[in-house]
Protein backbone atom coordinates (compact mmCIF):
# COMPACT_ATOMS: atom_id res chain seq x y z
CA UNK A 1 0.00 0.00 0.00
CA UNK A 2 1.36 3.36 -1.28
CA UNK A 3 0.88 6.52 1.59
CA UNK A 4 1.78 9.79 1.17
CA UNK A 5 0.74 12.76 3.03
CA UNK A 6 -0.83 15.34 1.25
CA UNK A 7 -1.64 18.77 2.00
CA UNK A 8 -5.38 19.87 2.50
CA UNK A 9 -6.03 23.55 -0.11
CA UNK A 10 -7.20 25.09 3.11
CA UNK A 11 -3.82 24.77 4.71
CA UNK A 12 -2.05 26.45 1.87
CA UNK A 13 -4.81 29.10 2.52
CA UNK A 14 -3.50 29.44 6.13
CA UNK A 15 -0.30 29.53 5.15
CA UNK A 16 0.29 31.11 2.30
CA UNK A 17 -3.14 32.86 1.18
CA UNK A 18 -4.56 34.57 3.92
CA UNK A 19 -0.92 36.55 5.22
CA UNK A 20 -1.12 38.09 1.95
CA UNK A 21 -4.84 39.09 1.72
CA UNK A 22 -4.14 40.60 5.34
CA UNK A 23 -1.46 42.64 4.53
CA UNK A 24 -2.76 43.74 1.09
CA UNK A 25 -5.95 45.54 2.41
CA UNK A 26 -3.95 46.32 5.77
CA UNK A 27 -1.44 48.30 2.90
CA UNK A 28 -4.56 49.61 0.96
CA UNK A 29 -6.29 50.78 4.26
CA UNK A 30 -3.43 52.62 5.97
CA UNK A 31 -2.00 54.06 1.89
CA UNK A 32 -5.15 55.18 0.68
CA UNK A 33 -7.95 55.53 3.13
CA UNK A 34 -5.39 57.10 5.68
CA UNK A 35 -6.55 54.54 8.71
CA UNK A 36 -4.08 54.07 11.63
CA UNK A 37 -2.50 51.10 12.32
CA UNK A 38 -3.83 50.73 15.86
CA UNK A 39 -7.35 50.97 13.77
CA UNK A 40 -6.75 48.77 11.46
CA UNK A 41 -5.48 46.32 13.63
CA UNK A 42 -8.80 46.73 15.42
CA UNK A 43 -10.56 45.57 12.84
CA UNK A 44 -8.60 42.76 11.86
CA UNK A 45 -8.74 41.46 15.22
CA UNK A 46 -4.87 41.57 15.67
CA UNK A 47 -2.15 43.74 17.26
CA UNK A 48 -0.36 46.70 15.98
CA UNK A 49 3.00 44.89 15.43
CA UNK A 50 1.37 42.36 13.53
CA UNK A 51 -0.10 45.43 11.48
CA UNK A 52 3.60 46.58 11.50
CA UNK A 53 4.89 43.68 10.30
CA UNK A 54 2.23 43.65 7.16
CA UNK A 55 3.49 46.81 6.01
CA UNK A 56 7.28 46.00 6.06
CA UNK A 57 6.58 43.95 3.95
CA UNK A 58 8.07 40.56 7.10
CA UNK A 59 4.52 39.11 6.93
CA UNK A 60 2.01 38.49 3.68
CA UNK A 61 4.42 37.85 0.65
CA UNK A 62 3.76 35.68 -1.67
CA UNK A 63 4.86 36.17 -5.48
CA UNK A 64 2.13 34.14 -6.78
CA UNK A 65 -0.48 36.90 -5.66
CA UNK A 66 2.10 39.96 -5.99
CA UNK A 67 3.15 39.03 -9.12
CA UNK A 68 1.25 36.40 -10.97
CA UNK A 69 -0.91 36.74 -14.17
CA UNK A 70 -3.88 37.45 -12.51
CA UNK A 71 -2.91 39.93 -10.16
CA UNK A 72 -4.69 42.30 -11.97
CA UNK A 73 -7.88 41.26 -10.66
CA UNK A 74 -6.71 40.66 -7.24
CA UNK A 75 -5.72 44.10 -6.43
CA UNK A 76 -8.72 45.40 -8.12
CA UNK A 77 -10.85 43.09 -5.63
CA UNK A 78 -8.48 44.31 -2.58
CA UNK A 79 -9.13 48.19 -3.36
CA UNK A 80 -12.76 46.96 -3.43
CA UNK A 81 -12.49 45.50 -0.31
CA UNK A 82 -10.51 47.95 1.85
CA UNK A 83 -13.18 50.72 0.54
CA UNK A 84 -16.32 49.11 1.90
CA UNK A 85 -14.32 47.95 4.93
CA UNK A 86 -13.12 51.40 5.51
CA UNK A 87 -16.76 52.67 5.08
CA UNK A 88 -18.22 50.07 7.26
CA UNK A 89 -20.13 48.85 4.61
CA UNK A 90 -19.14 45.14 5.67
CA UNK A 91 -16.84 43.58 8.17
CA UNK A 92 -12.88 41.88 7.84
CA UNK A 93 -14.03 38.47 8.23
CA UNK A 94 -16.77 39.02 5.46
CA UNK A 95 -14.34 40.57 2.74
CA UNK A 96 -11.47 37.71 3.50
CA UNK A 97 -14.53 35.52 3.00
CA UNK A 98 -14.77 36.78 -0.79
CA UNK A 99 -11.40 37.17 -0.95
CA UNK A 100 -10.35 33.92 -0.55
CA UNK A 101 -13.33 32.44 -2.72
CA UNK A 102 -12.03 35.10 -5.50
CA UNK A 103 -8.27 33.16 -5.04
CA UNK A 104 -9.75 29.87 -6.03
CA UNK A 105 -12.50 30.62 -8.52
CA UNK A 106 -9.05 32.30 -10.90
CA UNK A 107 -6.73 29.79 -10.22
CA UNK A 108 -4.55 31.21 -8.45
CA UNK A 109 -4.91 28.73 -5.07
CA UNK A 110 -3.89 26.10 -7.37
CA UNK A 111 -0.81 27.68 -8.74
CA UNK A 112 0.32 28.38 -4.53
CA UNK A 113 -0.58 24.61 -3.99
CA UNK A 114 1.69 23.24 -7.01
CA UNK A 115 4.26 25.78 -6.12
CA UNK A 116 4.40 24.34 -2.27
CA UNK A 117 3.68 20.67 -3.25
CA UNK A 118 4.67 19.43 -6.59
CA UNK A 119 1.27 18.29 -7.21
CA UNK A 120 -1.84 19.04 -8.38
CA UNK A 121 -4.38 20.67 -6.53
CA UNK A 122 -7.01 18.51 -5.06
CA UNK A 123 -10.71 19.31 -6.43
CA UNK A 124 -12.44 20.15 -3.33
CA UNK A 125 -15.24 22.08 -2.62
CA UNK A 126 -16.21 24.05 0.20
CA UNK A 127 -19.04 23.04 1.71
CA UNK A 128 -19.42 26.88 3.18
CA UNK A 129 -22.12 28.49 1.39
CA UNK A 130 -19.79 31.82 1.42
CA UNK A 131 -21.70 32.85 -2.30
CA UNK A 132 -22.90 35.87 -0.54
CA UNK A 133 -19.75 37.28 0.30
CA UNK A 134 -18.55 38.19 -2.86
CA UNK A 135 -20.06 41.55 -4.69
Amino acid sequence: MIMFIMKIPCEIVVWYVLPTIRKDIARELVENHKMSQTEVAKRFGVTGAAISQYLKRKRGENMVLQEGPDNAEYMEAIQESAARIATGTTDFADEVCGMCKLVKKIGILAQIYREHTGLEAPNCACKADITHILP
